[in-house]
């Protein structure tokens, strides 16, 4: 399956609506659309991922990379609507505890 990335920008918010799965094969497209959203310094990235039932590490590997350079560029990257098994990766890695992620899961297992 494929991965679709709608990026809706405004002001101090850039909102990633995310649809498909994240994995070896997609990640290299999810970077390329939201690190530069990361660079842009004093805004918000929210990256819906209501629409995913899958992600393996290499998304893990994104996120990461996006959160070092929020930190760099000084911006804010939050994750929402994390479906039960996306959600579980974050907390089984730890990395639920250095992302900001939204505590509401939505469906899935």
């Amino acid at each position: 399956m494929n991965l679709e990335i709608e990026v809706m920008e405004n002001d101090e918010k850039q909102q990633v609506k995310l649809t498909g799965e994240i994995d070896a094969y997609t990640a290299p497209k999810l970077k390329e659309a939201l690190l530069p959203l990361t660079k842009m310094g004093n805004t918000t990235v929210v990256v819906d991922l209501e629409q995913v039932n899958y992600m393996d590490s290499t998304g893990l590997g994104v996120f990461i990379s996006a959160l070092k350079s929020t930190k760099e560029y000084g911006s804010e990257l939050r994750l929402v609507a994390l479906q039960g098994r996306v959600q579980r990766l974050f907390e089984i890695t730890g990395l639920d505890s250095v992302l900001n992620i939204d505590s509401t899961v939505r469906g899935g297992k």
